[in-house]
């Protein structure tokens, strides 16, 4: 199974995905972050949070770690 880079994500699919499967109930709604500048590195960097682990139970890789392999 290939992973998918969580920064191929756009910021819907990547905050439906920490809502949904991850859980999330800390994030700001999608509607005030969607378009703001900041919104997709912020949900970039909740991914950095996720164990790897877990990132790739949802079929997904944080792309540090696909450089260090």
């Amino acid at each position: 199974m290939a992973l998918i880079s969580v920064v191929e994500l756009g910021v819907e699919e990547a905050y439906l995905i920490l809502t949904q499967r991850f859980m999330r109930d800390d994030l700001p709604p999608l509607d005030a972050i969607e378009y703001e500048d900041w919104g997709r590195d912020f949900l970039l960097s909740t991914f950095e949070t996720i164990p790897a682990e877990a990132l790739a139970e949802a079929g997904l890789i944080f792309e540090s770690d696909r450089d260090a392999r």
